[in-house]
């Protein structure tokens, strides 16, 4: 694009985690218009391991910059992985910013907190970039896709994650959801499967309905709600037992691994697996008080 001329769209593109921005720069420039004025930041591999503050700040002043630069242009954000997170973290400090997005996509990206940071840093403690990574981030998501039409795109590699992040962990309301099968996490930054996806929702950006609030949707949100809640793959699941069994044929099942981390489930009567999670150790009280909670109270889910 000339440098005189003003662009139809603003690309903002952010990799993730243990990446550069060569790949997300590649399916932007894709997907991008010839007058589109793409933005890709590289923040480094080394400094994604370390701490995410300083990696959102710089994006942050990025992008800043270019709004001011171009105060009317309409925006598009992809992030892949840990990139969406940062792009979470700034539009949520940033609802100025809103009203001049025109969609936003998040690739891969584990809203409701990655299940392997969780297990590398169990306590909470902030062990390098696991710390951040393990944050549940999907009421701050919701909110966000209440107001931008928003896309999340998963891979499914093996029935329940793509080798790095769950399907489960992508998922929030208000979003529109795609999941792929057969693509691993590092594919889905540059893949023609996801730019056709991304191209077809940019020919209509829309926000999608939320969820339909019944009974599977209010025992898995109220499961989310326990402290220290994981969505975590459904791997485990023929090892559960049903620990709560509703009027409906609808169980909550448990699994304690060997490592005495509780891995928890919900079934359908056809004992279909809806939902898998795990709490650490430091919430195994939480977890064991809030499921005696949903065994009193169980007679009242519809």
């Amino acid at each position: 694009m000339p440098m005189n001329q003003t662009p139809d769209f603003i690309i903002f593109a952010q990799h993730g985690w243990a990446d550069t921005h060569h790949a997300i720069a590649a399916l932007a420039k894709s997907l991008a218009t010839p007058q589109s004025h793409l933005v890709t930041p590289n923040l480094g591999w080394l400094k994604t391991w370390w701490r995410i503050e300083p990696l959102i700040q710089q994006v942050e002043r990025v992008a800043t910059e270019t709004i001011t630069q171009y105060p009317d242009t309409p925006i598009r954000i992809i992030g892949h992985s840990m990139g969406g997170l940062i792009w979470l973290e700034i539009l949520n400090q940033h609802p100025e910013w809103w009203s001049q997005i025109e969609s936003f996509v998040l690739v891969a990206s584990p809203i409701g907190g990655s299940d392997l940071a969780r297990i590398i840093d169990p306590l909470g403690v902030g062990i390098g970039m696991a710390g951040a990574l393990g944050i549940n981030r999907r009421q701050i998501a919701q909110s966000i896709a209440k107001k931008i039409p928003t896309l999340v795109i998963a891979g499914d590699r093996d029935r329940g994650s793509d080798g790095t992040i769950t399907v489960e962990s992508t998922k929030f309301s208000h979003a529109k959801f795609v999941s792929i099968p057969n693509l691993a996490h590092a594919q889905l930054k540059n893949h023609p499967t996801v730019i056709g996806i991304i191209r077809e929702f940019w020919a209509n950006p829309t926000i999608t309905d939320p969820y339909p609030f019944d009974f599977t949707a209010q025992l898995i949100e109220c499961l989310q709600s326990i402290p220290g809640m994981t969505d975590a793959h459904r791997r485990d699941f023929p090892r559960s037992q049903p620990y709560i069994t509703f009027a409906n044929g609808f169980t909550v099942r448990i699994w304690t691994s060997p490592l005495h981390v509780d891995h928890i489930f919900v079934a359908n009567p056809e004992r279909e697996c809806l939902y898998s999670g795990f709490v650490g150790w430091m919430h195994r009280a939480a977890l064991h008080q809030a499921l005696a909670e949903i065994r009193h109270q169980s007679t009242s889910f519809p």
